[in-house]
């Protein structure tokens, strides 16, 4: 006999305790909303996630009382990107030259950052965290608006119902799949390799890439170890893993030198993690009595590490436009109009817009070309905008700007 669904109630339900999925919880309960996030697993360790924290999510932690907290975490301060090929290294980014109280990037274990932000959440008495709930459907009432999720638990079926349901549940979400919103692709020239490398002190420090003929890697200063991004292209994982785990290390050693002697730090492809990338986006982003936001409404590539920062300011936003309408919303009991879940994606669209069409941009002139390699073999030399933002400061800190503060930061 199959067991009754354990049922829970709240005003918010929240599915993906990601980082959108964990501010908008917190921000939403600080204004006494009842709100429950769902996350899947037990817990937030799983190796590399986005750990980028940019200055203006870094200016929104302060804003919001978590900026000493956040600084507590065991983060590397990074104040520039460069990009080296055959011809010299070339710096593209100086986040120094931006005029905030955070003129670096943050990198910082994401599990970390959201164990800090569940923390917080804890002591707010309407914040609740439900972990090992695995999303598998959504509650409808009699005209088909959402009220609630279905979810195994670990003890068996649950529902929890909700006047507004948000998923913010990433780039497979179950949300936007239940609500059959359709997506926009725009595709994408590569995929990304994980791993990690050990870090030697006379190493240096910092984030740079690494161009070789056919091959890119970008390497991320964390301290103990660098995390690498080896870029391979779109499809090629299956052909990588053919050749055998000796060649993978072969192709990091050929356009990182400097890591011959320890790519047997790559001990087997379980230290391998693939991402493939994607840049999609909803052509809507709501539903009567749901929302989505986050890498569920817009799947990002990892160029510039900025997926974080505009998941985190989609639920900031969110927050800031459907608390009122939630708590006027509370007798008797309705949810926002459809009217009101349009405006986040009215706000959030336009910035998400732009980065994503300089993201094609990027992979079009610089990423696609460079994994095509020159036609007879040889290491790739500098693109030439590369090399004319490396001559120009202001370029500099204008593309820093770009990605470290966006193009409409959120605050509270």
């Amino acid at each position: 006999m199959t067991p009754e669904p354990v049922g829970h109630t709240f005003e918010v339900c929240v599915v993906g305790g990601g980082p959108a999925g964990i501010m908008l919880g917190l921000l939403l309960a600080r204004h006494g909303l009842r709100t429950c996030v769902l996350e899947k697993h037990e817990d937030f360790l799983r190796d590399f996630r986005g750990d980028t924290v940019h200055p203006s999510t870094l200016t929104l932690l302060d804003r919001i009382g978590l900026g000493g907290p956040t600084r507590a975490l065991p983060g590397r301060r990074v104040t520039s990107l460069s990009f080296t090929f055959a011809d010299g290294t070339f710096q593209v980014a100086d986040f120094s030259r931006l005029r905030t109280d955070h003129p670096y990037l943050y990198f910082v274990p994401q599990w970390d950052l959201l164990e800090m932000l569940a923390r917080t959440g804890a002591e707010i008495p309407t914040f609740t965290l439900l972990r090992r709930r695995n999303v598998t459907g959504l509650l409808r009432d009699g005209g088909g608006q959402v009220v609630g999720v279905t979810a195994d638990g670990p003890d068996g079926p649950e529902t929890v119902r909700a006047r507004l349901t948000v998923g913010a549940d990433g780039r497979g979400s179950v949300v936007r799949t239940h609500l059959g919103l359709p997506m926009r692709q725009f595709g994408a020239p590569m995929d990304v390799l994980w791993f990690r490398l050990p870090r030697c002190p006379e190493d240096g420090a910092g984030l740079g890439g690494l161009a070789g003929s056919g091959r890119l890697l970008v390497r991320i200063d964390r301290g103990e170890y660098w995390q690498v991004a080896y870029l391979i292209r779109k499809g090629g994982y299956d052909a990588v893993r053919a050749e055998g785990i000796d060649a993978l290390r072969r192709g990091v050693a050929a356009v990182a030198p400097d890591f011959a002697d320890r790519v047997g730090g790559i001990g087997s492809w379980d230290d391998v993690h693939l991402l493939t990338v994607r840049i999609d986006r909803a052509r809507r982003w709501y539903a009567p009595g749901a929302l989505i936001i986050g890498d569920a409404a817009h799947p990002m590539s990892p160029i510039g590490g900025v997926g974080i920062n505009l998941a985190v300011q989609d639920a900031v936003a969110a927050a800031r436009l459907l608390a009122g309408p939630l708590i006027a919303g509370r007798e008797p009991a309705r949810a926002p109009t459809p009217r009101q879940l349009a405006a986040v994606q009215r706000r959030r669209l336009p910035p998400t817009v732009l980065t994503q069409l300089l993201q094609r941009a990027a992979q079009r002139a610089f990423l696609g070309p460079t994994l095509d390699g020159p036609a007879d073999g040889s290491p790739p030399t500098a693109p030439a905008l590369l090399r004319r933002i490396a001559r120009t400061p202001a370029a500099q800190g204008a593309f820093a700007h770009i990605v470290g503060i966006g193009f409409r930061p959120e605050l509270p």
